[in-house]
């Protein structure tokens, strides 16, 4: 058995749902059931065999050869298995994912992993607003599993972040970090704006430094810290990580809400 590969025909002309293609959705449904699923989004009908040539058969892993910024919820919902992209995903590619991996070989829109409790997403390219965030209305962002950006990251990353780890190589947008509940962001470029604003728990990691800290960021000094060093090589060992566990400065807050959040700087 091979997995199922759909291979992009031609650019859309309109935005398009694939959140319905997910191992756990597609398995015991035929090559034609499966060609014959809708995937449109405005009142023209579309399916997948209308967009995609289809080979393989095994719905474990699947791959899209072709991607594009107008392929929305890529993944979303992910329990298990393998979905590949090459190229580009539009927006809420695996959003509330809970297991498997997902990886996309471009870059991908906003609210990219928002809500995820597991599993693995990667995008070697950039990422949107709001990676790892909430969609309005909702409470809490991220709460588990493992994000990498091997680019940069628009505005709002890991808002409302509970739990979970966000490797990003480049720079952050603005408000990096807003209502940080727990987890772990790291970045390897520059923090635009001010991160970790409202912050109750949690740690930024900024490798690349900041263009400025909150009033409410209390300096502690500097940290030579032994959980630095553990957590550069245990991530090291999945892939590229933007700091070596090297003394950094450590600022505690947010002290305008609960207070125990940090933000390690370089020295």
């Amino acid at each position: 058995m091979s997995g199922l590969t759909f291979r992009k025909r031609a650019e859309p002309d309109q935005r398009i749902d694939l959140s319905i293609l997910i191992p756990s959705r597609l398995a015991g449904l035929t090559a034609a059931q499966i060609a014959s699923l809708p995937i449109g989004t405005t009142r023209r009908l579309v399916t997948v065999g209308d967009l995609f040539d289809m080979s393989g058969d095994d719905p474990a892993t699947l791959r899209l050869e072709g991607g594009s910024h107008r392929f929305d919820r890529i993944g979303e919902g992910l329990d298990g298995g393998e979905i590949h992209v090459e190229g580009d995903a539009g927006w809420r590619a695996g959003r509330v994912m809970s297991a498997g991996r997902l990886t996309v070989t471009g870059s991908a829109g906003s609210f990219a992993g928002s809500a995820m409790s597991g599993g693995d997403l990667r995008i070697d390219g950039d990422a949107g607003d709001f990676l790892g965030g909430p969609l309005a209305g909702e409470m809490a962002g991220m709460s588990g599993g493992a994000i990498r950006v091997g680019g940069m990251a628009g505005e709002r990353a890991a808002d409302r972040m509970r739990r979970g780890t966000i490797v990003v190589a480049g720079a952050l947008g603005a408000n990096a970090a807003s209502r940080m509940i727990a987890g772990t962001l790291i970045a390897g470029g520059r923090a635009a704006g001010v991160p970790g604003r409202l912050m109750k728990r949690g740690t930024l990691i900024l490798a690349g430094g900041v263009e400025r800290l909150s009033p409410t960021f209390l300096d502690n000094g500097p940290a030579d810290l032994l959980i630095l060093k553990l957590m550069a090589q245990d991530l090291a060992l999945r892939g590229p990580v933007p700091f070596d566990g090297a003394p950094m400065r450590r600022f505690g807050g947010d002290t305008a809400v609960l207070g125990m959040g940090e933000i390690f700087l370089p020295l």
